[in-house]
């Protein structure tokens, strides 16, 4: 019998699941969270739901179950739609305001008519916990990442990578310069020392500009666009893409045709995801340090 992860004498790519990395992280937040507690300090984050999407509540509920596995307080707070801009913008500001609550997401997609980025302007940085404010982002552009909250699926991306080899002075590929990803990605894998090459729908010869890479981090929003034709032997894979494709979640690659050409790959679901998801509530605890000026005792988070 072959050995596992071999067919045919052909070595498969290593899959990467963010579950592995997630666990350790998790009980590192719940023991924060207790010695939080202790100190009197009760880590609370308030999600902001201004749509009628099933997505989005879907979001909503799986954040609370992961809050109350980690000893966390989470309060949905609801704007309703028809309210219009200025309420969001109003609810949002008042949580800002609100000493209680240690951490803010405004849930994407809101309802149409609403302008999300005007909302998540409103968002105190310090309790940024999605890394998507001017400010955040600002920082992390100009080197200066150490004082910021950096997005939770970017640094997922970067933890993925480098469980397979240190991104410093390495060449690196990112297809897709999104607000969700990409924005926050490029300046982070460069603030790694990483030689970075970006990649859009504007590109011409994709395969040819993602050839040099070692690594290669895929969020553009389209499914399965990288195949067989763009990777060549020996590249590492992250594919942060979310799609659905005939009710079934799929990525931007094609897992199964890179598969015996990748050194390693991160599958979708179950890459990316797990580590993003646990990675809002490391971000909760950085947050709560950046309010109270006083470092985590855990170095990882």
């Amino acid at each position: 019998m072959a050995a596992p992860g071999r067919e045919n004498g052909m070595s498969e790519a290593t899959l990467l699941r963010g579950g592995a990395l997630a666990e350790p992280l998790r009980a590192e937040i719940a023991d924060e969270a207790a010695r939080l507690k202790a100190r009197g300090i009760v880590p609370h984050l308030a999600v902001v739901v201004a749509s009628d999407d099933p997505g989005v509540a879907s979001y909503a509920q799986s954040k609370e179950k992961m809050a109350a596995k980690l000893g966390i307080t989470l309060t949905a707070v609801t704007a309703d739609p028809a309210d219009g801009q200025a309420a969001l913008e109003a609810c949002v500001t008042r949580l800002s305001q609100a000493p209680e609550v240690h951490g803010i997401i405004l849930a994407l997609p809101v309802a149409s008519g609403l302008d999300a980025e005007a909302a998540i302007a409103c968002i105190d940085p310090k309790k940024d916990v999605d890394g998507l404010t001017p400010v955040n982002l600002g920082l992390i552009a100009l080197g200066l990442e150490s004082a910021a909250i950096a997005p939770a699926t970017p640094q997922a991306c970067i933890r993925l990578a480098e469980s397979v080899a240190p991104l410093a002075g390495s060449r690196v590929c990112v297809v897709g310069r999104g607000r969700a990803v990409g924005r926050g990605l490029i300046p982070m894998l460069i603030n790694r020392d990483a030689t970075v090459t970006v990649c859009h729908s504007r590109t011409t010869d994709l395969a040819a500009a993602i050839a040099p890479s070692d690594t290669v981090f895929v969020a553009i929003g389209r499914p399965h666009l990288i195949g067989a034709a763009h990777i060549r032997p020996g590249q590492v894979v992250v594919d942060a893409g979310i799609s659905m494709v005939d009710g079934k979640m799929a990525g931007d690659v094609d897992g199964a045709a890179i598969r015996a050409t990748a050194l390693a790959l991160t599958p979708v679901p179950g890459g990316v995801g797990p580590l993003t998801s646990t990675l809002i509530f490391a971000n909760l605890m950085r947050a709560i340090a950046l309010q109270t000026g006083e470092p985590l005792a855990a170095r990882s988070l």
